[in-house]
């Protein structure tokens, strides 16, 4: 083997190099996909498309003369681009993006301390330029292999710790996770810069000036690896400390909802029983207004009655009056909206169901339901409730007109919100909490939540199980 075929050869495994490195980034984001209506067919289709695009940036940079840096940025920009269709928070494929570059320069820079041990060993005793450039390509081919496998290595711890808890990642918690991955490809590539310097005559080799840099810079290496997961693992106990609080937030938020149902609700029967006490007295001013023959009078005083009976009065009757002002309430709200609103919900009569949760079942998806309609400029707008018993079962379903399209978080199975935040100082934002609740409430009742959307319609269907008496 001679010069050309070596060049050949290295040509060769660098093609490969890129194909497999491409791969591996398909395969690095596809956790962080979101499932779509195409289900596992466009997931392949989108890990191809990563796959494409890696080689399509990196085998013209064989031929043409260019900074790898420049290559990193420009598949990077494109992948960014291409967030939406990947089914990934742009932000999120921005960092996983840099994170790969990061653990490819750091396997590279822990191989060129092995290249170097292993070139001595396997050019020790080469005499010929034939046995120098077939032990050349035996030492290209043993390095490389052990490159791609530390790097796979690397790559699957990373992907663990990442997956231990998901990643919201605002500016602040970017820049954090930015900064040990940005680092380290900064340090690889000025080491490898200085590894071999070329001044006229004179070769500078930084391994044989400075033996210690054999061991030190793979440790440098290891380190920043090090640096990159506990940053990971300290942004995602941050991000599920701050869920916790929002959570706690949420829930207060929804006990003080219901408690005002409920202070509603008895004041609604005061109400009623306040009517009552008094209708021995209506009836004998109605029976003195009769026989005094003030018929006009008696109209009047009767029409007053009648209104003071609608006001108490909800619009819904469902069996319950926590469940009848909160659909009364949702209906009132839709009109103001001009949103056709129907309900068919009777409330079971079995003693296994509580209001309180049936409250925060009805009142966040009926929210919910209001926001989306109220987001549509036109078309026929329109809420549907349902609630009906069967059996030892009771099954709740929201229906409202919806147009647009609904992605859905692979570990949650909800929909992404796209709700607008107002987040509390110091938390997240609250948006999304609405179905977490529903979902809480029901697993109560050992039940489940099925959302589905059928041409211009989104579905929320609520099975619970009555619960036994103790």
């Amino acid at each position: 083997m001679y010069e050309t075929a070596f060049i050949r050869l290295h040509q060769a495994v660098t093609g490969i190099e890129i194909l497999l490195y491409g791969a591996c980034m398909a395969a690095f984001l596809r956790p962080f996909m979101d499932e779509s209506p195409g289900g596992r067919r466009s997931i392949r289709q989108r890990c191809l498309l990563v796959s494409f695009l890696y080689a399509a940036v990196f085998i013209p940079g064989m031929l043409l003369p260019g900074s790898g840096g420049l290559y990193m940025i420009l598949l990077m920009a494109l992948l960014t681009g291409c967030g939406r269709f990947l089914g990934v928070e742009r932000r999120l494929l921005f960092l996983l993006s840099t994170l790969f570059f990061c653990m490819r320069n750091l396997s590279l820079m822990v191989i060129r301390s092995v290249d170097y041990f292993t070139g001595r060993l396997l050019l020790e005793n080469a005499d010929t330029p034939q046995k120098v450039y077939e032990r050349a390509s035996g030492n290209v081919i043993l390095t490389d292999a052990l490159m791609f496998l530390l790097f796979a290595l690397m790559l699957h711890g990373l992907v663990r710790q990442l997956r231990k808890q998901p990643l919201i990642l605002h500016t602040r918690e970017l820049c954090y996770m930015l900064l040990p991955p940005v680092t380290g490809i900064v340090f690889v590539n000025l080491t490898i810069r200085l590894l071999v310097i070329v001044n006229g005559d004179s070769v500078f080799q930084l391994y044989e000036s400075v033996s210690a840099a054999v061991y030190v810079i793979p440790l440098l290496a290891a380190l920043f690896y090090a640096g990159t997961l506990a940053a990971a693992a300290v942004c995602q106990r941050v991000v599920a400390l701050q869920e916790e609080r929002s959570g706690y937030f949420a829930k207060q938020q929804q006990l003080a909802a219901m408690q005002d149902r409920l202070a509603q609700a008895e004041q609604l029967c005061d109400d009623v029983r306040r009517m009552k006490h008094e209708m021995r007295g209506h009836l004998s001013n109605i029976r003195g207004l009769a026989g005094s023959g003030l018929y006009e009078e008696l109209e009047r005083y009767i029409a007053k009655m009648d209104a003071g009976f609608r006001a108490l009065s909800p619009h819904v009757s469902t069996g319950n009056a926590v469940t009848d002002i909160i659909i009364s309430d949702t209906q009132r709200a839709a009109a103001r909206l001009a949103i056709d609103f129907r309900a068919d919900f009777v409330y079971p009569s079995a003693g296994g169901y509580d209001a309180y949760d049936m409250g925060i079942i009805l009142n966040n998806l009926l929210q919910n339901a209001l926001e989306a309609c109220e987001k549509e400029e036109c078309g026929q707008r329109h809420i549907s409730v349902s609630g009906r018993k069967k059996r030892r079962f009771f099954l709740i379903e929201v229906r409202n007109s919806f147009e647009g399209e609904i992605r859905f978080d692979r570990r949650s199975g909800l929909p992404i919100s796209t709700k607008e935040s107002v987040p509390c100082p110091g938390s997240l934002p609250l948006h999304g909490m609405g179905l977490s609740n529903v979902r809480r409430e029901a697993e109560k009742y050992h039940g489940n939540v099925d959302i589905t959307t059928a041409g211009k319609e989104f579905l929320v269907t609520v099975l619970l199980q009555e619960k036994s008496a103790d």
